[in-house]
């Protein structure tokens, strides 16, 4: 025997397993060879700008083959570890690191340690987001209630042909300026806010509402002042308690980072007064908002887009102006009904501002929330030189989970399970519980592809937007095998830890590539029905099981045609969740105790532990309480295929 053994993700080498909160003891065990005679053996801790940390590790057991070492330690302040075990043995430092578990010399960058993720005790979920789904909405394309459109602001041009493509191509000046709407407002996502709730939502995520001269929104212009074309500050108080009656809370997107350089802040273009705005006058309240290289036409903005002026976050007149004590933009929404938000960009906002706004949104509310877009982990991100420290307490109540997007859509299209297990075990590991109960799980957002293209249409790969436009729409055999893909994907999307988030028009099979095909009007009057009908069944039956919510993720089997896992809270609350993506049948390996469970199929047949080829099933452990499904029955559901 030359190799040592330990197994982060089993707790009879680390206990307990994953993310710790602090002030908790944490063991640690490792095997060695018996034909090693090591002078110490200890555990090595390494934490970013600190020395490593040697911790002596005792023998404990042996057997014929192995010698076993443990150690507790007991951390008490939030943080991010990496460690590797060390041992000395005939004059020799050797180490066992996470890339390879054989004996070697010491050579250990941070990338092959294992991660340790200390947070803070104090840390909860939000309860805002309920134990239902998160739906999100791009609010100019999901519905026009109708009503007047009142004090229009110039440059805008309102289509009156619902549902047809977005703009697409530059104008005469070769400039993409986002500058067509379809009039979608506050009042229409109140009309349909019954439909959310047969849906299963708990939770409102809305994109940008404030004033902006664009459709996107995300250059804004009055951080106080809902966009025209949404409506009024009443239509937004009217949703919100329209929402909160039928336990919905309302997100809004802060874009934080940058204003529009048409805004009254910075007021480039002059809509707001010949001399007023940082760019017009030097003298403009507004003027250290901004980072001027040359006054006042160089200037610091996002990405070198220069409509997307960039703001200094920590100059004091703007984080008192954004989320102060008082009636700050933060607070103002807060006040008006809004329970969070999700914050743009949040790699490039400092922790110390992320810091000062999560403090203000939880002054008005524990149970608000603040979410991040963050498209890597999360848990030990770097993002412009530094170690972010979003999950550790203080910041991010959790965060978009795009690594869960990407190998859901990759497993169902390719089958790439390596990806799949290796990607979600590692969140579940790195992730503190609470952000991981309560991270966002999407298979579409306003910057990806539509699940469906994703899932059947040709790969992107970098085409134009003619390309793009010319390939939206799927043929008829596409579209169908793409529902069923879709179905699938939309299994693991809800029965993996988080809260699965559904953007709008995914359950009314909306295709698309990129923006602005992504951002395409809901299909109202050409919907899917039987597409929404599956989806209501599937929010439905999340609801049944609110212990999801805090369950532990064990894998069963995850192979290129079948992903099996279970959920378990207790043992008499515990699921199996499977999916067959091959065209074959597939007989599951059960536990015993689900041996007895009754069978919930989603999708194809389920029969004797059989399940068809583009199938899904869940077993419900017999010891579980009985679920109420509405409009269904346990045992085989038919309307949900």
């Amino acid at each position: 025997m030359d190799t040592c053994i330990f197994d982060s993700k089993l707790t009879e080498y680390k206990s307990p397993f994953g993310a710790v909160p602090s002030n908790s003891p944490v063991t640690f065990r490792i095997k060695l060879p018996k034909n090693i005679a090591p002078e110490f053996v200890c555990l090595v801790l390494h934490a970013d700008g600190e020395e490593d940390k040697e911790i002596p590790m005792e023998l404990v057991e042996y057997t014929a083959n192995e010698n076993i070492y443990t150690t507790v330690i007991v951390p008490t302040e939030p943080k991010l570890y990496f460690y590797s075990f060390s041992f000395l043995a005939e004059g020799r430092r050797s180490t066992v690191r996470a890339d390879q578990y054989k004996i070697g010399q010491i050579d250990r960058p941070d990338c092959y340690a294992w991660q340790l993720t200390i947070y803070d005790r104090n840390m909860q979920a939000p309860a805002c987001f309920g134990r239902g789904i998160i739906y999100q909405i791009f609010p100019d394309r999901f519905c026009c209630s109708g009503q007047p459109k009142r004090d229009i602001p110039y440059g805008r041009r309102l289509r009156q042909d619902w549902g047809n493509l977005p703009e697409f191509l530059p104008n005469a000046q070769g400039e993409i300026t986002n500058s067509d709407y379809f009039g979608g407002d506050l009042r229409g996502i109140e009309e349909h806010l019954d439909y959310l709730v047969d849906l299963g939502v708990t939770c409102l995520y809305l994109n940008p509402i404030f004033e902006a001269h664009s459709n996107h929104r995300y250059n804004t212009a009055d951080f106080r002042k809902i966009d025209p074309l949404l409506g009024t500050e009443e239509d937004f108080i009217s949703l919100c308690r329209a929402a909160k009656e039928r336990g919905i809370a309302v997100v809004l997107d802060g874009v934080f980072n940058h204003t529009g350089s048409d805004s009254i802040y910075f007021n480039k273009e002059g809509r707001y007064g010949e001399n007023t705005g940082a760019y017009r006058d030097p003298q403009s309240p507004y003027r250290s908002w901004y980072h001027f290289i040359n006054y006042p036409n160089s200037y610091e903005s996002w990405w070198g887009f220069n409509t997307l002026p960039n703001v200094e976050e920590l100059n004091p007149n703007y984080l008192n102006f954004i989320c102060g004590e008082g009636d700050s933009v933060v607070g103002h929404w807060l006040k008006l009904g809004a329970s969070g938000f999700r914050l743009d960009v949040a790699d490039e906002l400092p922790d110390e501002f992320i810091d000062q706004l999560t403090r203000r949104v939880k002054a008005d509310n524990p149970n608000f929330c603040v979410i991040g877009e963050v498209w890597e982990d999360a848990s030990n991100k770097i993002a412009y030189s530094r170690r972010r420290r979003y999950l550790l307490g203080s910041q991010l109540d959790s965060v978009m989970n795009y690594p869960f997007r990407n190998c859901i859509l990759n497993y169902i299209r390719y089958g790439d399970s390596r990806q799949f297990l290796t990607t979600v075990s590692t969140i579940v590991e790195n992730y503190p519980t609470p952000a991981l109960n309560c991270a966002m799980n999407s298979l579409s957002t306003h910057d990806t592809e539509r699940a469906i293209t994703m899932l059947i249409g040709e790969p992107l790969n970098g085409r134009d937007r003619s390309w793009q436009a010319e390939h939206h729409y799927l043929c008829a055999d596409q579209y169908h095998t793409g529902l069923e893909l879709l179905k699938l994907a939309a299994v693991l999307q809800y029965f993996l830890p988080g809260i699965p988030s559904l953007y709008y028009g995914d359950e009314a099979g909306l295709s698309g590539y990129r923006d602005p095909f992504n951002r395409c009007c809901y299909p109202w009057g050409y919907e899917n029905h039987e597409l929404i009908n599956w989806f209501e069944n599937l929010g439905q039956l999340r609801l049944s099981l609110p212990f999801l919510q805090e369950s532990r993720f064990t894998p069963l089997v995850v192979t290129e045609n079948i992903c099996a896992f279970v959920r378990r809270a207790s043992a008499e609350q515990q699921i199996l969740v499977a999916v067959n993506r091959s065209q074959q049948g597939y007989y599951l390996p059960v536990p015993k105790e689900f041996e007895d469970a009754e069978p919930i199929v989603l999708f194809g047949d389920y029969r004797t532990r059989l399940l068809s080829g583009r199938g899904a099933v869940i077993l419900v452990c017999n010891r579980q309480p009985s679920t109420s499904l509405r409009g269904s029955t346990r045992g085989s559901l038919s309307n949900l295929r």
